[in-house]
């Protein structure tokens, strides 16, 4: 018999009786479309960790003050005075794997404006905050090194706060008190909604550092350094590179702690997307049990109608049937229903992924080689689990089959 011979046959032999053959693929079908949907879930789940871990800026390297240690007691982090502008600027021009650098202060604040008032931060940053953190100017302009360094009375707007004082009015070119210091306003900058761990990063205004160091917080030294390494390689490198820069800046002796802390947000995408992918293989493996279960589905409706049609059997070796045709009519029969029931376990993990994604709000995302593993694995089931059936049929004795009832 023909390939097309043995395909024409399966296939009448699976619509004689249909329903048994849709809930015989109903295993393969839900096996497919729970792990398609599961893929899709955790693959997307890992894309919206990175996405968001790259809106808090390119190739990021975060620079805190450290902690201090009085009396047997620790302060905690920010607690040390050490962190400076030359610190900055020495990071800068002496470490060749950072490209850009903003040195930080904070202060919290409230911001007035014709009867509106708002609490927020005030981010004290330099000219490189932008784009360290990948966030373009709405309206207006950014801060300038000439503001730095003239400690002028400038801000950008977050748009949270921009909406919450001035409604829907441009606020550039306002004045705004920000404390008790006037503030004219010179940017609002583009939304950036809420971070990984939720928080609102509109919620904020920028002011130049030396400005929110000197008027608003009232120190001299930085409570932090935002720098962008050149590459996503050279992160760690450039990590270590400011470590040895700012221990030889402090005048750190080996044996002493640093009064610093280096922090990356790639490490955070990293561990995120590893304990996604392991999630997601873990769900999958559990969702792969509804194709064993399919093939052993599979396995036995082949068998039963292996008994149920002996007398078939019997009749085509009498009229020149082969071993080997028998075995290739029911294994075809088994891989038919498994690829079958596969695609339609496909369309069944698509239309899942995209309900879960429209009702619970998550991203999903099907990759191409989950589709492909997903037919290569139910077409591997129902060889694997059709060829015994199919054997047992070729091995049947004719004249046996022949007198079968």
């Amino acid at each position: 018999m023909s390939g097309r011979e043995v395909m024409r046959t399966s296939l009448q032999a699976l619509s004689a009786n249909k329903m048994r053959t849709v809930l015989t693929m109903l295993g393969i079908i839900i096996g497919v479309a729970a792990v398609i949907c599961t893929v899709a879930i955790g693959v997307g789940a890992s894309q919206q960790v990175q996405e968001q871990i790259q809106s808090m800026g390119t190739n990021m390297i975060f620079i805190m003050a450290g902690s201090v240690n009085r009396g047997g007691v620790q302060m905690g982090a920010q607690a040390t005075k050490t962190l400076t502008m030359g610190d900055a600027v020495a990071i800068k021009r002496d470490v060749p794997l950072i490209r850009a650098v903003s040195p930080g202060a904070n202060s919290g604040a409230q911001v007035v404006y014709q009867g509106q008032n708002w609490f927020t931060q005030v981010q004290g940053v330099g000219p490189d905050y932008y784009e360290i953190r990948n966030w373009p100017i709405e309206r207006g302009r950014g801060v300038t090194q000439s503001d730095v360094d003239s400690a002028s009375n400038v801000c950008d707007l977050g748009q949270t706060v921009a909406r919450q004082i001035f409604g829907t009015d441009d606020p550039v070119g306002k004045i705004i008190r920000v404390g008790n210091l006037p503030f004219l306003v010179v940017g609002e900058l583009k939304s950036k909604g809420e971070s990984t761990f939720g928080r609102d990063q509109d919620d904020l205004i920028m002011a130049p550092v030396s400005t929110v160091m000197k008027k608003l917080s009232g120190i001299s030294w930085l409570q932090y350094i935002n720098a962008s390494a050149i590459s996503d390689a050279a992160i760690q490198p450039a990590m270590e590179q400011v470590t040895a820069l700012l221990r030889q800046r402090h005048k750190l002796r080996p044996t002493e702690p640093n009064d610093f802390i280096l922090r990356s947000p790639q490490e955070l995408a990293d561990a995120a997307t590893s304990s996604a992918r392991i999630m997601t293989l873990l769900l999958a493996s559990i969702a792969s049990v509804s194709l064993l279960v399919g093939g052993i589905g599979i396995m036995n409706i082949m068998l039963v109608s292996v008994t149920e049609r002996r007398r078939e059997i019997g009749v085509r070796r009498a009229v020149g049937a082969t071993r080997r045709d028998i075995r290739w009519q029911f294994l075809s029969e088994a891989l038919v229903i498994s690829l079958v029931g596969g695609a339609a376990g496909i369309a069944g993990g698509v239309v899942g992924s995209a309900a879960v994604s429209g009702m619970l709000q998550w991203k999903t995302q099907i990759p191409a080689e989950a589709v492909l593993i997903a037919v290569g694995f139910s077409a591997a089931v129902g060889v694997f689990f059709g060829y015994y059936p199919a054997q047992k049929a070729s091995q049947l004795d004719p004249i046996e089959t022949l007198r079968y009832e």
